[in-house]
Formats: C-alpha cells, structure tokens, sequence
C-alpha cells in the first residue's frame, strides 16, 4: 500500500523560514510528479508548486520567489523550502503525488495520492 507522509512544519515568525518533507514508501512504483498543495482555513485547497520527475517545476504565484520545491527521485522524497514567509502563508501544507504502481511487473495505471498533512503556522 502506498504511503504519503509528510513532516516539517510548525510555527515561524513572519519573514522567517520553514521546510516541510515528504517522502513516498510501499512497494514498486513510478512517481511522474509531486506537489504541495495547502489549504487555508476558509479556504479550498490550492496548488503551491508541482516538480515533475524531470525536474520542471511550477508555483503558484503568491510563492514565487518565495518558495523552492525540489525532489529526491532515488528516495522518493520532496521538499518544500518556505522562506520570507507571511502571515497569510499559515494553512495546512499537503503532499501530492501521481504515481504509476508496478504489480507483478506490469505498470498500472497513475493515480494521486495525498498525505495527511502538516500545518503551518506564521504568527509574530
């Protein structure tokens, strides 16, 4: 069974940094992208940054500049490095993944999975 676990996370002062971990573990499998997506409270659920196993990334706007996201494809692991945070970065930080499992040899067919998420908290 696949699993998303992120780690990281918890409080900062505004200007200050944080980084949040995940990491990917359960059998065989391909992973073709990942991404962080936040939610904030009151709010649905939002794309940060994406990273696809080739290495181009994507950010949301309001990171740009921001934000680094980058990947351990050898480890399965991505990590979101979060500096010059804001007030308004404070939400729940969750991990995405689209990967392909590998059953008996055979590729599946790609799905998204989630972790459960790491909060983050940027208060003065």
């Amino acid at each position: 069974q696949v699993q998303v676990v992120e780690s990281g996370g918890g409080l900062a002062q505004p200007g200050g940094s944080l980084r949040v971990s995940c990491a990917v573990s359960g059998g065989l499998f391909s992973i073709y992208s990942m991404a962080w997506y936040r939610r904030i409270e009151g709010k649905q659920r939002e794309l940060v940054a994406s990273i696809t196993s080739g290495g181009k990334t994507n950010y949301a706007d309001s990171v740009k500049g921001r934000f680094t996201i980058s990947s351990d494809n050898a480890k399965h692991t991505v990590t979101l490095q979060m500096n010059s945070l804001k007030l308004e970065d404070t939400a729940v930080y969750y991990c995405n993944v689209d990967l392909a499992r590998v059953i008996g040899g055979f590729t599946q067919n790609s799905a998204y999975y989630w972790g459960n998420g790491t909060l983050v908290t940027v208060s003065s």
